[in-house]
């Protein structure tokens, strides 16, 4: 059955067969018939006319009462080609004449009151097939005297003419053999001459309409039919074209669309991302992309649970906002704060604005999602930078205030060592010291400046010992003030690739943040030392430290709890965090309530990643 429904030519030429044969057998039966008909009624008149022949010579003998001679007729007639038997029977039904002595004396039913001739095909009682011609005698006027009243004897014997039936059928068979051949070669090319039609004008162009159809199914927009002629199928090849061609424009004209509002959510800062009342991403921009480090059509199709958090249920609603359960429930914007996490599993803090979309999908009234993605890490940057280009002021101002004006100093005293070389060497003592003093006046603005300095976008080879120095020397006089002895371990010659004012910036926070957890003073002690493939600064302090359950989050944006009472931004060890992962290293705290903290900054060696790009 599927082998029939498989092919439309295979319907057809089964149908056309199947019809063809019902009518060539129905017309071989009816033909069949009519021929036998024919026949019988052929052979029926043909046996009549010998029956009133030898009819119209048994009445004459039997009126010359010539017994002899109707004995002759009858074994004459009996020994004619086609002729079984003759023989003639009384009203009574006994045989009295016969071509066949055996029959003589015998009964045969009869119907005394029949007198219409008639003609059939019968079974002897042998089992054999003869065409068996009845024709009873009438009684006529002459035959009164010896038969009796007409009225009383209508017919005065049957007469039975037996013929062999087996030419007529062997004749009708072979009639019917060549009926059934010329029967059989006419269904044979009808069929071969309906099925060359079908094929040329029905199958062949129904195939390529087909194809077509396939084509375009597959995505093929440029695959059109040719259609021949202007039949019912030409006319239809050309509607479909035409329908091709209105899919192409639709198909082209939704690309624009979905081109142009891809590009204008690519232009948003912000990650952005529409997902479907079941969670899955529809659509996203370039930012998103980036925050989660996904190639150009990764996420999409998926759910926003497993992209983002790597999970294969949605959030829960009681640990943490739901941006599609809180506009599925309540219809209306919604701002959360969450943590996701890029394909490398790396957290990333980000600010959620969540709004409603009317839309329409596959022919369906949706309600969309669309969600604006704010990496707080970017405004950590952002604070980062704006906090930097304040100590570039700063320093601009130190510069102008101070730097130019110990110049002149130094320049004055300068012209009164050169001028008063016969002065006491006392005197001499204290042009010494003043020209040292301002020596550190001048160095500590160029601190100031360099730590101000914008940050490089290219990675530049950073001396990890000045910068550490440098930084210390900034905060030497506020460590004298809080009371805390300050002590450094450097391994000289260890460089990182990174920013120099980032690195100073790194430096200047954790040593800050020691000091907020030291507020009676302390102890604070600098390391580094190479741990190949790292760089290794250590920041050691003997603060009041962190409590357990504090230390997952000293690292999230706005979280600050600081020992000393006073209120911070929560950005700082954020910033280190950024700045240090930005550069492929990564940073490790250890704390004990009550005594201290130690943070160690990993960065990659230099030297390390210059002997692998060799290598490699």
């Amino acid at each position: 059955m599927r082998w029939l429904n498989s092919r439309l030519g295979r319907k057809f030429a089964i149908g056309t067969a199947v019809g063809l044969l019902a009518s060539s057998l129905l017309f071989l039966a009816l033909f069949l018939a009519l021929y036998r008909g024919e026949l019988a009624a052929e052979r029926t008149a043909a046996a009549e006319q010998v029956n009133q022949l030898l009819q119209t010579s048994l009445e004459n003998a039997m009126l010359k009462r010539d017994i002899e001679g109707l004995r002759v007729i009858i074994d004459r007639l009996g020994q004619q080609p086609g002729i079984e038997t003759v023989f003639i029977t009384n009203p009574a039904g006994e045989i009295r004449f016969s071509s066949d002595p055996s029959l003589i004396g015998g009964l045969q039913a009869a119907n005394p009151d029949q007198r219409t001739p008639f003609t059939n095909f019968t079974e002897t009682a042998q089992g054999r097939e003869i065409l068996r011609s009845v024709n009873p005698v009438a009684n006529q006027a002459q035959c009164t005297e010896c038969h009796g009243p007409i009225e009383q004897r209508p017919v005065n014997g049957v007469l039975y003419v037996d013929y062999d039936a087996a030419p007529i059928r062997h004749k009708a068979q072979m009639t019917t053999l060549l009926l059934m051949g010329a029967g059989a070669t006419i269904v044979l090319l009808n069929l071969i001459g309906g099925w060359w039609f079908i094929q040329r004008f029905v199958i062949n162009p129904v195939d390529k309409l087909m194809l077509t159809s396939q084509a375009l199914a597959q995505g093929d927009l440029s695959k059109r039919a040719q259609p021949q002629g202007n039949d019912e199928l030409a006319q239809l090849g050309h509607s479909f074209n035409r329908m091709a061609d209105q899919l192409q424009e639709r198909i082209d004209e939704s690309e624009h669309q979905r081109g142009f509002l891809q590009s204008l959510l690519d232009a948003i800062p912000d990650g952005v991302r529409v997902i479907s009342p079941d969670y899955r991403v529809v659509m996203t921009n370039q930012a998103y992309r980036r925050q989660l480090r996904l190639h150009d059509e990764d996420g999409v199709g998926d759910t926003c649970h497993r992209v983002s958090h790597q999970s294969e249920h949605p959030c829960a609603g009681t640990l943490i906002t739901c941006p599609v359960r809180e506009i599925a429930l309540h219809g209306k914007p919604v701002k959360a704060l969450h943590r996701h996490h890029d394909v490398d599993g790396r957290a990333i803090d980000v600010e959620i604005y969540a709004a409603p979309l009317a839309a329409v999908l596959e022919g369906k009234p949706e309600t969309l999602i669309v969600e604006s993605i704010r990496d707080l890490s970017k405004q950590i940057k952002y604070s980062h930078e704006q906090k930097l280009s304040e100590l570039g002021k700063l320093a601009t101002g130190v510069a102008h205030e101070i730097h130019n004006p110990l110049a002149s100093v130094r320049l004055a005293l300068d012209s009164l060592r050169s001028g008063f070389s016969n002065l006491d060497p006392e005197v001499m003592e204290y042009f010494e010291l003043v020209d040292h003093e301002v020596d550190k006046c001048v160095k500590f603005t160029e601190r100031l400046l360099r730590l101000g300095m914008q940050p490089s976008e290219v990675p530049e080879l950073v001396e990890l010992v000045p910068v550490i120095e440098d930084t210390l020397g900034l905060v030497r006089w506020e460590a004298e003030q809080r009371k805390i002895v300050v002590t450094s371990k450097l391994q000289p010659g260890l460089r990182a690739l990174a920013s120099d004012s980032e690195l100073r910036m790194v430096m200047l926070n954790l040593i800050q943040n020691a000091f907020h957890a030291m507020p009676q003073g302390g102890e604070l002690k600098l390391s580094s030392r190479l741990a190949a493939p790292w760089v290794e600064v250590t920041v050691r302090d003997t603060g009041t430290g962190i409590k357990p359950e504090r230390l997952p989050r000293i690292f999230d944006p706005f979280y600050s709890r600081r020992a000393d009472g006073a209120n911070g931004t929560g950005l700082g060890l954020s910033i280190v965090r950024t700045i240090v992962e930005g550069y492929g290293g990564r940073i490790e705290v250890r704390s004990e309530p009550g005594r201290g903290s130690t943070f160690v900054v990993l960065l990659p060696d230099a030297a390390s990643a210059d002997a692998s790009g060799t290598a490699t």
